[in-house]
């Protein structure tokens, strides 16, 4: 399995949060906002529809953020740290975007 697939499939069901924790919801918008900047080869998006990410350079960042909470033994809380708030950020553009493969 992919690591943006595990991510996906870990962190989808927070989803559900976002109907009832709009906190939460405005945190995951900000880290969408700062992965696309962080991602895109231009800088901030120019458009009011910015580009999807490309998938490789999504998963690099991944999996070095996974890295990094490795590293600091980090274990997914009950609420939302900011590790929550980016690896959900990180699934919304999986989904927004499809950036899964086709399942067989």
């Amino acid at each position: 399995m992919s690591p943006l697939a595990r991510i996906a499939r870990t962190f989808t069901p927070r989803f559900a949060e976002f109907a009832f924790e709009p906190g939460f919801t405005a945190a995951v918008d900000q880290h969408v906002a700062e992965l696309r900047d962080r991602l895109s080869a231009t800088g901030p998006a120019a458009t009011l529809t910015p580009a999807a990410p490309d998938p490789a350079d999504l998963t690099d960042y991944a999996l070095g953020f996974l890295d990094a909470l490795d590293d600091l033994d980090w274990r997914e809380p009950p609420g939302h740290d900011y590790a929550v708030c980016r690896l959900t950020a990180i699934t919304w553009l999986v989904h927004h975007h499809n950036l899964l493969p086709p399942r067989p």
